[in-house]
């Protein structure tokens, strides 16, 4: 009997519930363990040996690292195709998983670091910043979104892809602790996330992950 492939981390993560949301949409079960935290135990130790999260096991293969996982499970699924195939939708399906990654996260954890996460584990929190990077960073990349938008909805090839699923991820988590994006000013990126998160693959992440978030939200 083949072994099902372990995702090891915090459901709530953006980079884990795009790993999970990805896999849903290419047919790949996963199992879902908690890692990261002091949770895992040895096999998460040695598939992050600096705590990333998420961890992937699959036999006796592992790696951490989000973009590191789905290119692993893109080349044994290679279909659907949720990294385009045409050199130019491709580049820019990586470049919006890399402002996803290194630019967006950064600024949406500390709203949700600062406004969930800290006081949930009796961490210290910094609510200024989490104010500071609600009020005058995220509208910029906010805009950069609206703008970036096609018409037929999707960022790369008029499709969902692995652009949509990334992007939409830190984008979750800001609004799971914050007012939001005005949908006065940025219509299409409020319809957009609400198609993703119509989703399948999101509905049922979301729905599984939601029990985390409202112990974490003091709900």
């Amino acid at each position: 009997m083949e072994e099902q492939m372990i995702v090891y981390g915090a459901r709530p993560s953006p980079f884990v519930r795009k790993v999970i949301v990805f896999a849903a949409e290419k047919g790949i079960a996963l199992d879902v363990q908690p890692g990261g935290f002091g949770q895992g135990g040895d096999v998460f130790a040695q598939a992050s040996p600096f705590g990333k999260m998420p961890a992937f096991q699959d036999g006796d293969f592992l790696v951490s690292d989000s973009t590191a996982i789905i290119t692993y499970l893109d080349t044994l699924h290679p279909e659907p195709r949720l990294i385009p195939a045409e050199a130019k939708a491709r580049a820019r399906a990586i470049w919006y998983e890399e402002f996803a990654d290194t630019i967006l996260q950064p600024v949406g954890a500390q709203v949700f670091f600062n406004r969930a996460v800290a006081p949930f584990m009796g961490l210290p929190s910094d609510p200024a910043a989490a104010d500071r990077a609600e009020a005058e960073e995220l509208p910029g990349m906010y805009d950069y979104i609206e703008k970036a938008l096609p018409d037929s909805g999707w960022l790369v090839e008029d499709r969902f892809t692995l652009a949509d699923i990334a992007v939409a991820c830190p984008l979750i988590n800001i609004g799971y602790c914050s007012k939001g994006q005005d949908d006065a000013r940025w219509p299409k990126l409020n319809r957009w996330l609400d198609a993703v998160r119509g989703r399948p693959s999101f509905a049922d992440a979301l729905a599984v992950e939601a029990k985390a978030i409202s112990r974490m939200m003091g709900n």
